[in-house]
């Protein structure tokens, strides 16, 4: 039987006792929401809802994951933002968590991955010296075709494999995602022969992880993309109408909004498992440049949006937690907690040295990670912090793509609730603009 992940806000039920008459008030907002997103999913203008069906694209992704772990033994991911931030997300939660150090055994002969996001000279040849250049296949990621730091960095890469191993070679490694009717980075592709995968004309960037953004890295690793997209059908199917109480994402974008109206502009997600600490990461990204927005109303400009931030327990219990606790109380808590792990150690009894320790020895670590995250929990609610929890059921590609179509569900319904357009980013293009200009970019 398929388990889902589950969202329960008692804690804040107790934190706020009020909180319920909160949610009641804006039923009617709520519903308007999921009407308007639902519409705009109709009429193909929310094309993440689109990506667990796509099939003939997941054919495409495996037949080019196929030649890859047959001819390579490593993939650089060249990406920025969600090009980026979602192959992290789908490597750091559902394979090894030192994959790359494992042997080609092991790694069940797949080629090791590297998501190559930064612009930053010495960490870029830090890479290129672990890797046989030769023996790595490249997948260049950019829906405009013309992101500027990720073809920056091809432009060098691809230079580098030309004069090491040749044209016809580089021809051979090179795999460009982008969209599938312009871009530079289609021409180049066309002109050089590269193999080409398509990104969606209606999914942005950050909204594109179930793409083949994301998609093919994880299939090249062995990662289950058919489960993955069947995880996130389910979100699909589970979080579906008008009433809260009935759809976890709406449940969650009320709780977020109402804390967002009664002062706490600050989003935590806070998860009890170091298989999800880059979906932190790829969280921040989604809800932050979603949602700040600048919007204009009959009263002037008002600046929307929660800053979010992300913590990883047990270890920001000893770096974070005391802000929590005593500093402003202007933030939102997720906790998320994963109920079944694949592997456990038991904590050996003391001896006559550590007898202070006694009480650890014939426990779990897992029981003591429990007991932790029930700690934090309990003293967020006692001090009176608005804090929901988020279950998993286990780690795994049904419960990874549950958990990201949930909150890029919960993500569109925050639009709707701030009066925003959750799927533009208008102030990255004027830096844009700038860096163009100071680089000397004809026009600009």
């Amino acid at each position: 039987m398929t388990k889902g992940i589950k969202l329960d806000f008692s804690k804040t039920l107790q934190a706020v006792p009020d909180i319920e008459d909160w949610v009641r008030a804006i039923i009617p907002r709520l519903s308007a929401a999921d009407r308007a997103v639902r519409s705009k999913r109709d009429s193909g203008v929310l094309g993440f809802f689109d990506l667990p069906y796509l099939n003939r694209g997941k054919s495409d992704i495996k037949n080019i994951a196929e030649y890859i772990n047959e001819n390579f033994e490593n993939m650089v991911v060249i990406g920025i933002g969600g090009s980026a931030l979602g192959n992290r997300l789908l490597h750091g939660a559902l394979n090894h968590p030192y994959y790359n150090q494992l042997t080609a055994e092991d790694r069940r002969g797949c080629p090791r991955i590297y998501v190559r996001d930064s612009i930053d000279s010495d960490s870029l040849k830090g890479l290129l010296d672990i890797l046989d250049i030769k023996r790595t296949a490249f997948n260049v990621i950019t829906k405009s075709g013309g992101t500027v730091e990720t073809m920056a960095n091809f432009l060098v890469l691809k230079d580098m494999l030309v004069r090491e191993a040749g044209s016809d070679r580089a021809k051979k490694s090179i795999i460009a995602t982008t969209d599938a009717s312009w871009g530079d980075l289609l021409g180049i592709a066309r002109q050089e022969g590269y193999r080409v995968l398509h990104i969606p004309e209606n999914v942005g960037g950050r909204y594109s992880v179930l793409s083949a953004v994301g998609l093919l890295s994880a299939a090249v690793s062995g990662i289950d993309i058919e489960e993955l997209l069947s995880g996130a059908e389910y979100a699909d199917r589970d979080c579906n109408g008008g009433d809260p109480y009935q759809n976890q994402a709406l449940m969650g974008a009320a709780l977020q909004y109402i804390a967002w109206q009664r002062g706490r502009p600050v989003s935590v997600v806070m998860p009890y498992s170091d298989a999800l600490y880059h979906f932190g990461d790829w969280y921040c990204q989604l809800w932050a440049e979603s949602l700040g927005k600048t919007k204009e109303t009959d009263d002037g400009k008002i600046q929307m949006g929660q800053t979010p931030l992300k913590a990883v327990g047990v270890r920001d219990q000893h770096s974070l937690l005391q802000l929590f606790l005593d500093g402003p109380d202007d933030k939102i808590f997720t906790l998320f907690e994963v109920e079944k792990r694949k592997n456990s150690f038991v904590i050996p009894a003391g001896d006559k040295y550590c007898e202070n320790l006694g009480y650890l020895g014939g426990s779990t670590l897992q029981k003591l990670l429990d007991s932790e995250f029930r700690a934090t929990e309990s003293v967020l609610t006692k001090r009176g912090r608005m804090n929901y929890k988020i279950t998993l059921p286990d780690i795994s590609p049904h419960t990874i793509g549950q958990l990201i179509f949930l909150y890029m569900l919960m993500t569109a319904y925050m639009g709707e609730l701030f009066g925003v357009n959750a799927f533009d980013q208008p102030a990255v293009e004027e830096g844009k603009k700038i860096t163009y200009r100071l680089m000397g970019r004809p026009g600009c």
